[in-house]
């Protein structure tokens, strides 16, 4: 049973939903704009279901869905008549049939049994120009009773007309400690893995969700720091071999694969190694492990300090970041990620 209460961070948009159950002063339109998995229709769903509660409550420090009254109970299970999800047939657009049908000849039907008629579109980006200008004609005379919800991860996918008629909600990175406190209490992941999935997720708590509870992310970074702890006594060749069975895709057609390469494990694999190095610093100046995001590396963190300078690990991150340049130029892989290993084994 979420509530704002259990929404991570985020207090901008809190208050501002906050405020708007208040006073009852609901804007028509809201986009709320963020990071794939960072929690846009988690959020969505909570002001949904609190717009349409008949018995709200006072809880803390929020204006809480009671949860209990018979439009909660249909909200919590997805199965409002006043809460609509638009959905699309084609994966890759939202066409202008789409929004006609499921929004805008819709729109003329009062709610069947609540305040407000809620709207919550998914994906809102891929609305085509055509759909965008359907939408339009409804933002501009939208009946008192109507709500719009619109999930984005591209605020600029936009027509200008569509976002000056919208509060615009921009979702903020989440703070590391708040992330790594949820995993531990709600998920019961131990203390050292919640730190390395809050620093890997960059603020998007359903990205550290995903990676705590994703066994080839624990894998790819005990094989990552097996492999640097294995770089002086590796050929090139065996070094490549290892690299590109870390990084293998899990199916031979994924989407997200190039050239035998899951492109989402390179990723994983990069910032790997820049937070070991990063690691290496902080316990190279400080003798401490309390700053550490690989604490559960200690001991081998420490034995490479003892014989790398500080030059050394700045000379290995300039490289690792010359090689995320040199891949996100298109530059071969294999080739930039050759160079960046034989830097990192020269240091070492």
């Amino acid at each position: 049973m979420a509530d704002f209460s259990d929404i991570i961070d985020q207090q901008q948009m809190k208050e501002h939903m906050q405020n708007a159950l208040k006073t009852g002063k609901v804007s028509h339109a809201y986009i709320i704009s963020g990071e794939n998995e960072a929690g846009k229709e988690y959020i969505a769903r909570i002001f949904a279901k609190a717009l349409q509660c008949q018995h709200r409550k006072n809880e803390g420090d929020y204006i809480e869905a009671c949860n209990e009254c018979p439009s909660c109970i249909k909200a919590l299970s997805e199965n409002h008549p006043d809460i609509i999800t638009i959905t699309h047939d084609k994966p890759n657009s939202i066409g202008v049939d789409d929004i006609r049908e499921k929004l805008r000849d819709d729109v003329v039907i009062r709610p069947y049994e609540s305040d407000y008629k809620i709207y919550i579109i998914p994906e809102g980006e891929k609305m085509t120009v055509a759909a965008q200008n359907a939408l339009l004609k409804t933002l501009e005379e939208p009946p008192a009773y109507i709500v719009m919800i619109i999930l984005t991860n591209n605020i600029n996918a936009f027509l200008p007309t569509i976002i000056s008629r919208c509060i615009v909600l921009p979702m903020k990175p989440a703070r590391d400690e708040a992330i790594t406190k949820f995993l531990m209490e709600t998920c019961k992941i131990v203390d050292y893995k919640a730190m390395v999935c809050a620093s890997f997720a960059r603020g998007n708590v359903g990205k550290a969700i995903s990676l705590a509870s994703n066994e080839r992310f624990e894998n790819l970074k005990n094989e990552t720091i097996e492999l640097v702890g294995k770089l002086k006594n590796l050929e090139i060749y065996d070094i490549m071999n290892r690299v590109h069975a870390i990084l293998e895709p899990e199916e031979e057609d994924s989407k997200t694969a190039k050239k035998g390469i899951d492109l989402v494990a390179l990723e994983d694999f990069m910032d790997v190694l820049l937070f070991l190095f990063r690691d290496m610093l902080v316990y190279k100046a400080t003798g401490e492990d309390v700053h550490l995001i690989f604490t559960d590396k200690v001991s081998y963190i420490s034995s490479v300090t003892k014989t790398t300078t500080y030059e050394g690990i700045d000379r290995i991150i300039k490289n690792m970041e010359t090689a995320k340049n040199r891949i996100s130029s298109n530059v071969n892989i294999d080739l930039a990620l050759e160079l960046m290993l034989l830097g990192i084994k020269e240091c070492l």
